[in-house]
């Protein structure tokens, strides 16, 4: 089988989770600066099978795109281009980085740890993958 992959993308840093072969399991991997999401986009694929990339999709309470929203249309397309045989999904992503603060929280790390923004983001995209895993299943 293949992987699905998650992307809470950032202005500066985007958190990246990944399944396990089987798509059961979803696991924070890592956080890439934004600039370089593209190198390790290729290297990761080249490595692993992908078959499902979802990108978190960044509302307000009352549904609003942020304004970031712009330039994850431009990540899109440019993924879309260089991983034509990867299949994009969006998720909406309200809330995770307050969850997956809390989720930190319980986790026993200390205070500045707990403010980590690579730590949130990373933790951020494996909310949204588990997420869009649960929901695929229903």
């Amino acid at each position: 089988m293949s992987q699905v992959v998650a992307i809470d993308y950032g202005k500066v840093r985007c958190g990246i989770a990944a399944t396990d072969d089987m798509q059961l399991i979803a696991s924070a991997l890592t956080t890439v600066e934004t600039k370089n999401i593209f190198s390790f986009l290729e290297n990761y694929f080249s490595e692993n099978k992908v078959e499902t990339l979802v990108i978190g999709l960044p509302t307000d309470l009352k549904g609003n795109l942020s304004e970031i929203e712009t330039d994850i249309l431009k990540f899109i397309e440019k993924v879309k281009e260089l991983f034509p045989e990867v299949e994009i999904h969006r998720f909406d992503e309200r809330f995770t980085s307050k969850m997956a603060s809390f989720f930190i929280s319980q986790s026993g790390k200390n205070k500045k740890q707990r403010q980590e923004k690579a730590l949130i983001d990373k933790v951020s995209a494996t909310i949204i993958l588990q997420n869009f895993l649960e929901q695929k299943q229903r």
